[in-house]
This record gives structure tokens, C-alpha cells and sequence, in this order.
């Protein structure tokens, strides 16, 4: 006998943004040092049931609480963000979900992309 089991759907939106930065590290150091940007990819998702409006969340109030977090990012030295620490995809991952979980409910992932130079971090809870 099979058990009926829930759905749970996940919804996401992707954005980006252009920051730059600096990163002490030994390979690669060079270039790292040096102030560079990149153009960073992000998707959120949110897992949830439908309410009785067919909706996980509503995505204009998903966008607009992306436009809030994405604005303390997009064309800033990541350095300087405050809260952010060291400009890592890591720490990029966990800003965003720092600024975005108080408000959106579900959210449950945060990935972040350099897509020019196939790096990619995901942060799943």
C-alpha cells in the first residue's frame, strides 16, 4: 500500500548584479589582490504549498525583497559591504539569505554564479 505523500513546490528568481572586489589568497594571489570585478548570477528559491491564491509566495513581493538585498550589492566594492566580510561566493551565499529569510518565508536556497569563469556556490537548508 502506497502512502500518500505532499507536494511541496520550490519557485525561484534569478538576478544579477556587477560588484567588485579584492581577495587575499596563494594561488592566484596576484590578480586577486588587485581591485577586478565580475558579474555575479544569483537565484533564490522558496519551497512551500500553494495558498488557497494558487501561490508558494508572491513573486512581486519575492522581486521586490531581491531588489532591496541586490541594491547593497550591485555596483559596490564588495569590501566595504558591511556584514558581508571576506567577498566570497560563500559569504555572498550567506548574505543574501541573512537579508532575505526575516521576509521571505520558505526561502530555502541561495546560489550564486560567475558564469565568465564557471565558478558557482550553493547554499541549501
Amino acid at each position: 500500500m502506497t502512502h500518500p505523500t505532499t507536494a511541496v513546490h520550490e519557485l525561484s528568481q534569478r538576478f544579477y548584479f556587477e560588484a567588485a572586489h579584492t581577495l587575499r589568497r596563494v594561488v592566484e594571489a596576484e590578480g586577486s589582490r588587485r581591485v577586478h570585478g565580475h558579474t555575479y548570477e544569483a537565484e533564490v528559491t522558496v519551497r512551500g504549498t500553494p495558498d488557497a491564491q494558487g501561490m508558494v509566495i508572491d513573486l512581486a513581493l519575492l522581486r521586490a525583497e531581491i531588489a532591496r538585498v541586490r541594491d547593497r550589492l550591485d555596483h559596490h566594492f564588495l569590501d566595504e559591504v558591511a556584514d558581508l566580510g571576506i567577498p566570497t561566493l560563500e559569504n555572498l551565499c550567506s548574505y543574501i539569505r541573512r537579508h532575505l529569510a526575516p521576509t521571505v518565508p520558505g526561502l530555502c536556497a541561495v546560489m550564486i554564479e560567475r558564469r565568465a569563469s564557471g565558478d558557482r556556490c550553493a547554499l541549501r537548508w
